[in-house]
């Protein structure tokens, strides 16, 4: 994210406690990773800011710079 100066506040959390950090802090969009996506219906009904399952591939290959480009992507 700094190296394409992008200012953003990345964090993980069990599906478990999602519902807690939903509430704990101010998110701009929530990815879920592959192995949670069936949630993803459940998630979209709760918040209301974008919700999206990151790509298995680039999850699975950890290229956190895909994933980056999709958040930023879909938040505007």
């Amino acid at each position: 994210a700094k190296a394409q100066g992008e200012d953003v506040d990345i964090f993980a959390t069990a599906a478990s406690d999602a519902d807690n950090k939903l509430e704990s802090e101010q998110l701009d969009i929530l990815m879920l990773g592959p192995q949670v996506s069936y949630m993803l219906s459940q998630f979209k009904e709760k918040v209301k800011i974008p919700v999206e399952v990151i790509n298995m591939q680039d999850y699975g290959l950890m290229n956190g710079e895909k994933v980056l480009n999709q958040a930023l992507k879909e938040i505007g």
